[in-house]
């Protein structure tokens, strides 16, 4: 996991819960993890952001994806660890269930995705460089991922440098990522900063390089 990111300590991806991931997220969990206001900030995001009429992947998602109800996208493909969750969430029109830890490769066409979503979630990753560059391998150039994370989790199943760091250092960390894995555009959005009425949420956004 460290090859990809050697300046990281060699525990930076470690979990206080070491059991696989599928045991934990067996039990479905039909709520939202972050607060209406800062899926009001996302999902205003993904309208800026995410082309209609395109393929979206929504990658560790659930039950609910945050997308504009009204949008309008050719498909719209979920991931997850609990197929129970993938199949309540009325705006995928098909699923994968999938443990990106144990196995980072995605079932997908190089070059098939318009967009990808990360909601929440980038915090459980184990091996993000790779996870992240297979997004970019599916994702069709020009093409944004937009990882989007509050200061709401699982801390047993985050991983130790993300409880390590403040709500920037998530932000540099995510960057990291993404500029690793080959994205050749990086920005980030904080959409709700950190001590207002309303759960802090900040959105990093990678673009594939154009044609």
């Amino acid at each position: 996991m460290a090859q990809d990111l050697p300046e990281l300590p060699a525990e930076a991806f470690a979990k206080q819960d070491r059991s696989p991931d599928p045991l934990f997220y067996a039990q479905p969990r039909l709520v939202t993890h972050i607060d209406a206001a800062a899926i009001a900030a996302v999902t205003d995001l993904y309208r800026a952001v995410v082309p209609s009429g395109g393929v979206v992947l929504d990658l560790m998602s659930s039950w609910i994806s945050h997308l504009p109800e009204v949008a309008v996208y050719e498909s719209v493909i979920g991931h997850g660890l609990n197929a129970t969750e993938l199949t309540a969430n009325p705006r995928l029109a098909r699923h994968f269930v999938q443990d990106l830890n144990a196995q980072p490769h995605l079932p997908l066409d190089t070059a098939s995705v318009d967009a990808a979503l990360i909601c929440v979630s980038v915090q459980y990753l184990q091996r993000p460089v790779e996870v992240l560059s297979e997004l970019a391998r599916v994702l069709r150039p020009g093409a944004p991922v937009v990882i989007s994370f509050s200061n709401r989790c699982f801390p047993t199943k985050a991983v130790a440098i993300w409880g390590a760091l403040d709500g920037t250092g998530h932000a540099e960390l995510v960057r990291l990522y993404l500029q690793r894995a080959g994205f050749a555009r990086v920005e980030t959005h904080v959409l709700k900063p950190e001590g207002g009425s309303s759960d802090p949420l900040t959105a990093v956004v990678g673009w594939t390089a154009p044609a």
